[in-house]
């Protein structure tokens, strides 16, 4: 009798462990990793936002945070700290790449479903990439697109070497760092105007620095690649995947849902996508002769 006692009390701790560690539970909520491209604390206070709009949608618990830097959100998929993302291109390529992640849909900005790079200056600074010849330029992160695989390409395709190269590790960082000539150039992302209005990176400056867009120009401009994906970590569970997938698509028709994503990344929208739709930035990085993960060594 004990030991038949002993086996139940067993199988119930089994299975007591079992759901505990379910995904999609109290104990287990659905972790979204945001990458921090931009200002951390209005990340998170957006990211906070998400998460309770996404609990209130699904009824499943979430825990949206913002890890430190780019590859800390790749880790974070491949060891499964991270059950999702909202990541840039080139950090997702790495996900795939290493870990399997896969992207299940892509942004959306103003009708536009791809972005590019920008190199800038001071106005009265350097005017051309060959003008940053032994200059000292800032990038973003090494496994950011935007800011330092493609502005990067520029410099090598027209065999300029910079004399120091610096990773603020976020695009309103870099542009500070130009502002304030702590550096002779800068790379960020590049949205297109708006009605004559600028939309890229210098925009993230506007409100502590009015005359940005006169004190900060664009030198160069990249060939274009595809908006930053959602992606999920491999083995997450496919039906729990599509209603989540659902929900972020809902959302960007709600009011309330859209200023959420507009405010967390400017998108107002998400298309559904697959590997394949970022196939053509894998083939670039092939014909430079890389990988994505060569580009984080």
């Amino acid at each position: 009798m004990k030991k038949i006692l002993l086996v139940l009390l067993s199988v119930l701790a089994l299975t007591h462990c079992t759901s505990k560690s379910e995904i999609g539970t109290k104990e287990n909520p659905i972790k979204i990793s945001l990458v921090p491209g931009q200002d951390t604390k209005l990340l998170q206070e957006n990211g906070k936002k998400l998460e309770a709009y996404l609990e209130e949608k699904t009824g499943l618990p979430f825990d949206v945070t913002v890890p430190v830097n780019f590859v800390a959100v790749i880790e974070a998929l491949g060891s499964k700290r991270a059950d999702m993302a909202i990541m840039n291109t080139f950090g997702y390529l790495l996900a795939h790449e290493k870990y399997g992640a896969e992207a299940a849909l892509t942004g959306v900005h103003k009708g536009r479903k791809v972005y590019w790079g920008q190199v800038i200056a001071r106005k009265d600074g350097p005017k051309s990439i060959r003008e940053l010849e032994g200059k000292t330029i800032a990038f973003v992160d090494p496994s950011s697109g935007s800011g330092f695989v493609l502005p990067t390409k520029l410099l090598k395709d027209q065999k300029v070497r910079p004399k120091e190269v610096v990773f603020a590790g976020r695009h309103d960082s870099v542009v500070t760092m130009v502002y304030q000539k702590r550096v002779d150039a800068g790379a960020t992302y590049h949205t297109p105007e708006d009605n004559g209005v600028p939309q890229d990176a210098r925009k993230l400056l506007l409100t502590q620095y009015p005359d940005i867009f006169e004190k900060v120009v664009i030198i160069a401009k990249t060939d274009p690649i595809p908006n930053d994906p959602v992606v999920f970590r491999k083995d997450f569970p496919p039906e729990l995947r599509k209603t989540i997938v659902e929900v972020i698509k809902k959302m960007m028709k709600d009011e309330q849902g859209g200023k959420i994503m507009y405010d967390l990344y400017y998108m107002d929208d998400f298309q559904d996508a697959t590997h394949k739709d970022y196939e053509s930035v894998e083939k670039m990085l092939l014909e430079i002769g890389k990988s994505a993960q060569d580009f984080v060594k």
